[in-house]
């Protein structure tokens, strides 16, 4: 479980947020667009038992700073994770990305390939294969006039519920992690800024990069993600060289939710030192 209060580390002008827990050697955890470090939630006492685990909110998500001047793209987050990692002092660490957050993996990993051990891509944006719907939705200036004043949680449960499989474990308790940063103005202002700094060019143009990196490669995809197509995931196996694909049934985009113990047996496996 997340620690009650996160800590906070001011990187490039703006604290970004993060919870800790744990000891060995270091995994970062890194969530996507709409959700933030509670995805994790469920995960990390399992990864904590072997390793010093970090889950990071993104700037303009959960508890980080939410400027609107900087982008929220991937290349723009993954150097601010950099920066990150170095004032925590962590030395090469384990990189665990979802969503977006699997785009960021990608992109460090290859631009910073001394800093990334491991690399894990869970329902992972790549290529070209994105924005997706609802994201591009969200660009259109009459729609983020709209989701800046009716946007509510029923309409946002919709966006939720389409990305579990197990439609009951959408509670009213895990609607209200989804919600949290929508309650305020601020908060609507970040989301609809990660959606429009969003640009597929920051993995396009790693393409190359990536069938030639030697970094581990651990590629989860959950079978019933109706946001990210199977291809995303295939594709990326089949491009860097000696990964591995997992393919999890009953698991929808937030695999979190699904299969967390799953995660934590497959990550844990993927994680531990060769003998």
């Amino acid at each position: 479980m997340l620690q009650a209060d996160a800590q906070r580390v001011r990187i490039q002008g703006h604290h970004l947020a993060y919870h800790r827990q744990g000891h060995g050697s270091p995994v970062l955890l890194v969530h996507g667009i709409t959700t933030y470090s509670f995805i994790w939630r469920n995960l990390i006492d399992g990864l904590a038992r072997h390793h010093d685990v970090i889950a990071v909110d993104l700037l303009g998500c959960g508890d980080s700073d939410m400027p609107l001047d900087p982008s929220y793209g991937v290349a723009a987050h993954a150097e601010r994770l950099v920066a990150f990692t170095q004032a925590l002092g962590l030395g090469p660490f384990a990189f665990v990305g979802h969503d977006i957050g699997g785009g960021i993996a990608q992109r460090i990993t290859v631009k910073h390939p001394d800093l990334v051990t491991h690399a894990v891509v869970i329902n992972g944006v790549a290529f070209d294969y994105w924005p997706v719907q609802p994201i591009i939705t969200m660009r259109t200036p009459i729609v983020r006039q709209m989701a800046m004043a009716t946007l509510d949680m029923g309409a946002f449960k919709l966006i939720v519920q389409r990305g579990v499989f197990h439609k009951e474990r959408v509670t009213p308790e895990l609607m209200a992690y989804f919600w949290k940063p929508m309650q305020t103005r601020e908060g609507r202002k970040a989301f609809l800024h990660f959606a429009e700094s969003l640009d597929n060019r920051d993995l396009t143009d790693i393409t190359d990069d990536l069938r030639r990196t030697k970094t581990p490669f651990l590629i989860i995809r959950g079978m019933d993600d109706v946001y990210l197509r199977a291809e995303n995931s295939h594709r990326l196996h089949r491009e860097i060289p000696g990964s591995r694909l997992v393919e999890i049934a009953e698991a929808g985009h937030f695999i979190q939710e699904d299969q967390p113990d799953r995660l934590v047996e497959e990550l844990n496996a993927f994680l531990r030192p060769n003998p």
